[in-house]
């Protein structure tokens, strides 16, 4: 049979795709994950000499789980993105009872509860919280559609799920997650329709929290303080950002080269994980980060394109709330190392160390490459 056929069920229409999916946005993801691999290698080897006894022990654990984090990405992309439609709740709800379980069975890492540990894995369940309110939104809007315009139906669910979400991060406390969260959210809700009129009392609320936080959180008021003047305490609290900003620095036009850092050798903390772009500026210099930061770009407006391209509502929605979690990750990172903006604990997609990150963001590229497979256009 050929084109495009229809199945229609009690539940969901389920579309029978058989169109290719999008050759550029797999390229550019599967070349940012090789080139982040081999930088968490080169940035880790260090460490892991010297805190487990292999200089390959983190690149061993990222790697294998790229290879299943592509298999996984290839599977999804098999699997018709409408079955997220329907499975959108039973994520948000998983989500939400993982964020509950954090301060209960969490590990504590400098000074946040932010990991569990069930069935021998680690993870954040902030990643899965993340996904679940991209395909959860859009199930909402795509449901209401011209009642997003209202109060009721337009505002009311959005907030009280981002309100749930953001107040079981506080417990941890994870800032940068919730701002994520947050503005992933209110995307999602602008492009559903909803009046702007919203935005302006949400935003006025985020920022009346955000002064709350910064006054009782001890830890993110110091952070504050070594994002203005990290000169001030240069051996405890502006220590991570000036060695971050030594490393970009001495990596000049055309950087030291591959493995030639010389921060990694633990002068700079986290420097396989949250501070792994600083390590790309040292030994990549100026024109490698650029030409990294140009592929972020490109897989960018190419999700964005996809998403304007989708073939419905939903799979525009859900495309579009992707590419934006990817969009916010990566500049909230960088601003961070460069001290353009505050500490804020979070990863650079595909490049810092953390296999279920990994999964979970590979697992996002899989959906929107199902996404893509119905767009006709889908080769240009």
């Amino acid at each position: 049979m050929e084109g495009t056929e229809r199945l229609q069920t009690p539940e969901l229409t389920v579309i029978d795709e058989r169109g290719l999916m999008d050759v550029p946005f797999l390229l550019l993801t599967l070349l940012l994950v090789a080139i982040g691999v081999i930088m968490m290698f080169s940035a880790s080897y260090a460490r892991a000499f010297y805190k487990e006894g292999s200089s390959t022990y983190y690149f061993a654990r990222q790697g294998g789980f790229a290879l299943a984090g592509i298999v996984v990405m290839w599977i999804v992309s098999r699997i018709n993105y409408q079955w997220w439609r329907v499975g959108s709740v039973p994520i948000m709800a998983a989500a939400v009872v993982l964020l509950i379980l954090v301060p209960v069975i969490g590990k504590e890492e400098n000074g946040a509860t932010r990991w569990i540990r069930l069935f021998g894995i680690g993870f954040q369940p902030s990643e899965l919280a993340k996904l679940a309110v991209v395909l959860c939104f859009a199930a909402m809007i795509s449901f209401y559609r011209d009642r997003m315009q209202t109060f009721r139906y337009g505002v009311l669910p959005f907030a009280g799920i981002l309100v749930v979400i953001a107040g079981l991060l506080y417990l941890e406390p994870h800032l940068s997650a919730t701002l994520i969260i947050l503005a992933t959210g209110a995307v999602m809700m602008f492009l559903g329709g909803t009046k702007l009129r919203w935005f302006g009392l949400g935003a006025a609320l985020v920022a009346l929290v955000m002064v709350v936080y910064l006054t009782t959180q001890g830890y993110a008021s110091d952070r504050i303080t070594a994002w203005r003047d990290p000169f001030s305490d240069q051996s405890d609290k502006g220590y991570q950002i000036l060695q971050s900003l030594y490393a970009i620095g001495s990596g000049g036009m055309m950087g030291l080269g591959l493995g030639r850092s010389r921060q990694k050798y633990l002068y700079l903390p986290e420097e396989h994980n949250d501070y792994l772009f600083p390590i790309v500026c040292e030994e990549l210099g100026f024109v490698g980060a650029v030409l990294v930061l140009l592929l972020f770009a490109l897989l960018i407006f190419r999700g964005y394109w996809i998403a304007i391209h989708a073939r419905d509502r939903f799979g525009s929605l859900v495309a579009a709330g992707i590419t934006t979690l990817l969009l916010l990750q990566v500049f909230l990172n960088v601003g961070v190392v460069t001290n353009l903006l505050p500490a804020t604990g979070i990863s650079l997609p595909f490049f810092s160390y953390g296999g279920t990150a990994l999964l979970v963001q590979l697992t996002e590229m899989g959906i929107i490459l199902n996404i893509s497979r119905s767009n006709r256009n889908n080769l240009i």
